[in-house]
């Protein structure tokens, strides 16, 4: 059975660009095989807390002696997100760009997944990524267009941030859905949305 994690980051509700595409895609999944099992995850609407020098020392560098409830908690909350994510077989992120970047929320979730020994480890070659073996599908909202700019290449730290740190992770098999110019007026946004169509359309006709 095909396990699916579903993840969305955009805080802009049905007004969402990245969540309209995620939806999509996960219907295209389940649509190629419909006893697929699907988890949900809405980081915009419970946000993981970002990383104090508190909870460094708590869910990064294991320091466990002494913890309150709190810190309990907050252990508990980064196992369950790592064991969630190393669980999918495909994995499908909402990543909207703001500010040449991704949400802060997205981010605090995958701080949480970054767990030595668990998502990568480090050897004397180099690190090492230990959750290779699953797909990942990014579905990429952007106000501007940057893909096929390449005066603009550089301001894109959003998917190029996500192709860096999944690749860390060990996973090489990441595709972006793209709805590029959605800022740039009705028209633009109705043609980025054909497009994203298309692209979902043609990878699970390659697959």
């Amino acid at each position: 059975m095909t396990r699916i994690l579903q993840i969305d980051s955009s805080p802009l509700g049905a007004a969402s660009v990245t969540r309209q595409l995620t939806a999509s895609i996960v219907e295209a999944l389940r649509k190629a095989d419909p006893a697929a099992e699907l988890a949900y995850r809405d980081v915009a609407a419970n946000p993981p807390d970002h990383l104090s020098g508190e909870l460094l020392q708590v869910v990064k560098f294991r320091n466990l002696d002494g913890l309150n409830d709190r810190q309990k908690a907050e252990l508990a909350l980064t196992d369950e997100l790592v064991e969630e994510f190393l669980a999918a077989d495909v994995v499908v992120i909402g990543a909207p760009m703001y500010n040449f970047s991704i949400p802060t929320q997205l981010k605090a979730w995958i701080d949480r997944l970054a767990q030595v020994g668990r998502t990568f480890r480090y050897t004397e070659k180099g690190p090492e990524g230990l959750a290779g073996g699953k797909r990942v599908i990014v579905a990429s909202g952007r106000g501007g267009v940057y893909s096929s700019n390449p005066a603009l290449a550089g301001l894109d730290h959003q998917e190029a941030y996500l192709r860096t740190v999944l690749g860390f992770f060990g996973i090489t098999d990441v595709s972006f859905v793209r709805a590029e110019g959605v800022g740039m007026g009705p028209d633009a946004k109705a043609a980025a949305f054909a497009k994203a169509d298309e692209t979902i359309e043609s990878l699970f006709a390659a697959a």
